[in-house]
């Protein structure tokens, strides 16, 4: 069991490297990331930008809103935002500090500051996303401008545009929504490792990374690392478990996490990790109410932060 950047230095992402065996003796290689709140800005205070910044909130998004007019940009008009800017595009850009983890939406009123914010954006750290809303004619000559005004056109053509998923979208609501969809099909889309198995959850689970980085006392790390049928948790779901049985996070509730915090205890006294298989049939998840009928491979491991 490795961690990589277990602080997450710089916003960048944590990520657990777990080399694994099962009881015949066979390896295999997972890792967990745990990526910071994926901060998305709003680039436009407009009409599409209200519900995009009310729905992108529910979904965990922490959303920045600038517009340098004070009747569009104000925790009045975006009450769920974690920042709202009143400022000029380009200088609130600069202060900003876009990062590589970043979710950027140019959609200013009128397209009026489009080819400003382009300009900025494309000159500094290039986001994980960056969308534009506008016409296909329209973005076929500001990109021809931007590239004649000497702008990496392999930039140029990463920006996401139209922007939104084709849904057939007309109404700000509807437009909001086809852009939440393709954001939330860039942030999950992650491929394989190439020396193994990337899990399926990635979220951040700050309470978990501050008890791990903070504690002194031994625990033990119980990871689910493949899943078949119906279970409560993702691969990825991660728990740690102390020498009282306190635990930190769930793999899911229930018969069967009471069963890996004991294997978990055995852990923590023989020093020996273990793959456990689960069998969830006929259990039912403590905190859902859910029937589960699948199974799960979970690795328990003693944690060391070294």
């Amino acid at each position: 069991m490795r961690f990589v950047n277990l602080a997450m230095q710089n916003g960048a992402p944590a990520e657990l490297v777990l080399n694994t065996r099962d009881e015949k003796d066979r390896a295999a290689v997972y890792t967990r990331a745990f990526l910071p709140p994926q901060r998305l800005i709003l680039l436009g205070g407009g009409h599409v930008s209200q519900p995009l910044s009310r729905y992108a909130a529910d979904l965990e998004f922490d959303v920045v809103v600038v517009d340098d007019r004070p009747g569009f940009a104000n925790a009045v008009r975006f009450p769920e935002a974690g920042k709202v800017v009143c400022d000029a595009f380009e200088h609130a850009i600069a202060e900003l500090a876009i990062t590589p983890y970043d979710f950027v939406c140019v959609i200013t009123r009128g397209h009026r500051h489009d080819a400003a914010c382009l300009r900025v954006l494309l000159a500094g750290n290039q986001p994980r996303y960056l969308g534009l809303i506008g016409s296909r004619r329209r973005t076929i000559e500001l990109f021809k401008m931007l590239e004649e005004e000497g702008f990496d056109r392999a930039k140029i053509e990463r920006i996401h545009t139209p922007i939104g998923i084709a849904i057939g979208a007309e109404t700000p609501k509807e437009i909001a929504i086809s852009i939440l969809a393709e954001l939330i099909q860039q942030r999950s889309s992650r491929s394989a490792e190439r020396d193994g198995t990337r899990l399926a959850l990635a979220s951040h689970e700050p309470e978990l990374l501050n008890y791990l980085s903070s504690n002194k006392e031994p625990c033990a790390l119980a990871v689910v690392v493949e899943k078949s049928g119906s279970t409560p948790v993702p691969t990825g779901a991660v728990m740690a478990v102390n020498q009282l049985g306190g635990i930190v996070g769930t793999v899911g509730g229930g018969c069967g996490e009471h069963e890996i915090v004991k294997h978990a205890l055995d852990v923590l006294r023989t020093g020996q990790a273990r793959m456990i298989h689960l069998d969830m049939s006929n259990d039912v998840a403590e905190e859902e109410g859910m029937v589960c009928g699948g199974r799960m491979k979970v690795w328990i491991e003693p944690f060391s932060e070294e």
